[in-house]
């Protein structure tokens, strides 16, 4: 059986640093000793996020955040503006529409990023919006959206701005206090390194102002909860505490690199893997590219299926499909996380195989060689 290489874009590869701190006896979470890998693993997502504000860390997927999130700055009288290009730019439409939560959708194209000229003459003409939720990395279609422009729009209103970074922090530029992002959400299947498990929230103080007037109607997804816990640097319910050991180093490993060598390692691993892509002859989905993953389109002739299971089961090497309308029509490769020049050539290696034995004419070694270039800059 071959060696199976994640290039899902979560989970992702764990590395095996992170794995055996995960495998260290178990512990209790209410200790003094846990306390202080909870401390450095707050102070090291400050890193990740550039921030000073409250982090807040919760046992869940990032939907669990971004649900909070949404519930906890819901207020009276307001609405939230969901804009919506992609699978889980709908979900966060459909958590309002489970908590009965007045909201309008924006819908962006498939593929493209979010309009900011739309959002701010949308602020500026409903005034009874008082959150905007925007996903920064749409995974379902690896499009990307310019939340430092969306932020500055935003941040001029009383409005808060909440960032679905689910599939970009750790991975893409985010610099929260910088760019007055109130509140941004992650998991920790993704740029993070680790299993599925944990999610994360940086919470602004004007997010904190809204939060606190208002009755929630939100239980274990009450930031007020985890606020007044990670005073005493602690959590209100039980914490996946081997997975925050587990984050504590790979936090480590991200600290080491430098927050900013990793943005500039995504982006050019996600850079390589398009001119290999475009050399041959094969199209990108997203107009407007994320660097955490690409999608493109499965040359005419394919089966999609039949290319992915080939894919793992030959080479090991396991790509996503596509989800929703564009379903069983475009891959997704990832490119953040625990993830390499190496890795990625030989992804792109077994794709060139795996397409030249399906049918598919193009000059054998032609996307390699693009990506090598890129590489090599």
């Amino acid at each position: 059986m071959a060696k199976i290489r994640l290039f899902t874009p979560g989970p992702t590869p764990v590395p095996e640093q992170v794995m055996l701190e995960m495998a260290q006896p178990m512990d209790h979470h209410r200790t003094s000793q846990y306390q202080e890998i909870l401390g450095k693993v707050l102070e090291g997502l400050k890193y990740v996020f550039q921030t000073k504000n409250d982090v807040l860390v919760f046992t869940s997927s990032g939907t669990g955040s971004m649900e909070g999130a949404i519930v906890c700055t819901a207020q009276p009288g307001k609405k939230t503006l969901i804009v919506q290009g992609g699978k889980f730019g709908e979900r966060w439409g459909e958590v309002c529409a489970a908590f009965d939560i007045p909201h309008t959708i924006m819908n962006v194209e498939w593929g493209k990023g979010a309009d900011v000229g739309l959002i701010e003459k949308a602020l500026k003409d409903d005034p009874t919006i008082g959150a905007v939720v925007v996903v920064h990395c749409e995974t379902s279609t690896a499009a990307a959206s310019n939340i430092e422009a969306i932020a500055k729009v935003v941040s001029q209103t009383p409005a808060v701005l909440i960032v679905d970074a689910i599939s970009s922090a750790a991975a893409m530029p985010i610099k929260v206090d910088e760019w007055g992002i109130d509140i941004v959400c992650t998991g920790s299947q993704k740029a993070l390194m680790l299993p599925p498990g944990l999610a994360f929230s940086v919470v602004s103080e004007k997010a904190w102002k809204i939060i606190e007037a208002n009755k929630p109607k939100a239980y274990y997804f009450d930031y007020r909860a985890y606020r007044k816990a990670i005073k005493g640097v602690d959590t209100p319910y039980t914490s996946a505490l081997t997975l925050v050991k587990g984050l504590n180093k790979s936090l480590e490993m991200i600290r080491a690199e430098g927050i900013e060598n990793v943005w500039s390692r995504v982006s050019k691993l996600a850079g390589a893997c398009r001119s290999a892509f475009e050399a041959m002859g094969i199209k990108l989905y997203a107009t407007d590219p994320a660097d955490s993953v690409t999608a493109f389109w499965v040359p005419e002739g394919i089966d999609e299926v039949a290319f992915r299971k080939t894919m793992r089961a030959r080479y090991g090497v396991h790509l996503a499909a596509g989800q929703g309308k564009i379903k069983g029509k475009v891959v997704r490769i990832n490119h953040m996380g625990y993830v390499d020049m190496v890795d990625t050539m030989g992804a792109l290696a077994a794709i060139e195989t795996v397409l030249l034995q399906m049918g598919y004419k193009f000059t054998p070694g032609a996307g390699l060689a693009a990506a090598q270039k890129v590489l090599c800059q």
